[in-house]
């Protein structure tokens, strides 16, 4: 391998820190390798602190092909909990509002889903890493600000129900989406939908184009899996 002249890797993210974190991490280990003081690396598409799953990293001149990968489709493994939201749509808020469930069953889910296939406009979540005047979404909400944002044409090929606990109310999809999805959007908008609240959570990035989970390189063995490649201009 030539991570100068660029690499292609994808590695499974883990749960609790950001696609950034999760990047330098691994350039720390390339550039050591390597014996460089700072090898460039970019990852193709941003998972959310408490998302897992394949994130794309690409190395060297490779970093060009960033934009094209970005345009792969995605698959996603998605648990929801209905009848409530945080202001993030997902878990990293504690619940701000509350909502009926009683009228929710597995017929109402199904006949709501088909709304969201398709060529759809999605607003993203406030959260986000959406850029206001320049600024990130996020960093603005966290410094209590009022953030709108304006919706997004984004497209949805399949939504599946995977399970649905009518106690829990908890509800598993798994989503087949493009560029620019983001699934705790889908999560508000569905539980809007179904007359209650939703969010997120656990969120998993099954697959990206026709790179799956499964074959990833589980993070916190990347060392020994890097050891353990045949490497080209170490110096």
């Amino acid at each position: 391998m030539n991570f100068k002249a660029g690499e292609i890797i994808h590695i499974d993210k883990p749960y609790g820190i950001t696609s950034f974190g999760a990047l330098a991490h691994i350039r720390y280990l390339l550039s050591r390798k390597l014996g460089v003081k700072r090898l460039k690396v970019g990852h193709a598409g941003t998972l959310d602190p408490l998302a897992t799953g394949v994130l794309t990293l690409c190395t060297g001149k490779a970093t060009k092909l960033i934009e094209q990968l970005q345009g792969h489709t995605k698959e996603y493994v998605a648990t929801m909990q209905l009848g409530a939201t945080t202001p993030s749509y997902d878990m990293e808020h504690p619940v701000n509002e509350t909502f009926e469930t009683e009228h929710i069953h597995r017929e109402s889910i199904d006949a709501v889903l088909p709304m969201f296939i398709g060529d759809i406009q999605q607003v993203p979540p406030s959260y986000s890493a959406c850029k206001v005047n320049g600024a990130r979404a996020y960093d603005l909400k966290r410094a209590g600000e009022h953030v709108e944002l304006s919706a997004k044409q984004i497209r949805i090929d399949e939504i599946e129900v995977l399970r649905f606990d009518e106690e829990t109310k908890l509800l598993t999809i798994r989503v087949v989406c493009g560029k620019g999805t983001y699934i705790r959007s889908l999560a508000r908008d569905l539980g809007r939908a179904l007359n209650s609240g939703a969010y997120l959570t656990e969120l998993r990035r099954t697959k990206v184009g026709d790179v799956a989970v499964e074959n990833c390189i589980n993070y916190d063995s990347f060392g020994e899996w890097l050891n353990q490649q045949t490497i080209e201009d170490i110096e």
